[in-house]
């Protein structure tokens, strides 16, 4: 996959292999390091240099620009988008990755704000969106998860102010029969690309309407009942955010512009995928 996009062999010094180079872009992705950091850990840290299949006692590591070449290569050929698709193959093939239902969803990552930098302003493909009673400036990262398994097959990413809505029917793969969001995606069945799909829609109701609700009636027993359970099949969306947020400490975005981000996402979630079926990829191999 990788070595059909790589250059051809200049003279000098021998290349590192590309397992080896791949191996070291994940480690950056597990522990969010940028190529200065993982280039230091590789010789900090015995571990890592093993992982990356590299023997720790020799001089010769893969420096930071090296590194730095090797990820502008993947971003170039978006090959962060092929090692997901790579991943949820395999996934599939075991039966761990379903396709009946979607569930979507959206997250912002935070974005320097500062113009203190060597251009003197902030990245022009980030902007501003209003959660609540704050706002944020950064990007937006759309995801569609399975609704069985909660791994993730598609991932989209935007600018901060982009509608969540208006990236729902980019997030379906197109062999499912439902697909779930919350209230903020209200009314996308409605809209231009639901014209010829079969997909039904579950979207949550907004809390306006559903505090009105008469739960002295049947009725409104029911549809509270259908609420709760909406809700309960959204939750596994949160998941994976909760792993490139928390386990892999992906807060802020580390590169500019909205393409390098989201190669590193795709990348990203191809990991989160693989964590969050950790114990059953170890029964099914067993």
């Amino acid at each position: 996959l990788i070595e059909s996009h790589s250059p051809p062999k200049a003279t000098g010094r021998p290349a590192f292999a590309v397992e080896t180079m791949l191996r070291i872009h994940l480690l950056q992705q597990w522990f969010n390091l940028s190529d200065p950091a993982v280039e230091e850990a590789l010789y900090d840290t015995p571990v890592f240099a093993s992982f990356a299949r590299l023997d720790a006692g020799i001089s010769t590591m893969p420096d930071e620009s090296t590194i730095l070449r090797f990820r502008r290569l993947l971003e170039t050929h978006q090959l962060g988008l092929q090692i997901l698709a790579l991943v949820n193959a395999i996934l599939t093939d075991k039966n761990l990755l379903l396709r009946h239902g979607t569930v979507v969803d959206a997250t912002l990552i935070a974005a320097p704000s500062s113009t203190k930098n060597a251009s003197g302003e902030r990245d022009p493909e980030m902007h501003q969106s209003k959660k609540g009673n704050q706002w944020h400036f950064g990007m937006k990262c759309h995801i569609g998860v399975d609704s069985n398994s909660g791994l993730v097959h598609t991932v989209v990413s935007t600018s901060g102010n982009e509608a969540d809505i208006s990236h729902a029917h980019r997030l379906l793969h197109g062999q499912e029969s439902h697909a779930l969001g919350d209230s903020g995606y209200q009314g996308v069945d409605k809209r231009a690309q639901a014209a010829n799909s079969q997909v039904t829609w579950h979207i949550a109701m907004r809390k306006g309407l559903r505090k009105k609700l008469d739960l002295g009636t049947q009725l409104g027993l029911l549809k509270e009942k259908y609420e709760q359970t909406k809700a309960s099949m959204r939750a596994k969306v949160e998941h994976p955010f909760r792993v490139i947020k928390q386990q892999f400490g992906f807060n802020k975005v580390r590169y500019r512009s909205i393409a390098k981000n989201d190669n590193k996402l795709q990348t990203m979630f191809a990991l989160a995928n693989l964590w969050l079926v950790r114990g059953k990829l170890k029964e099914v191999q067993a």
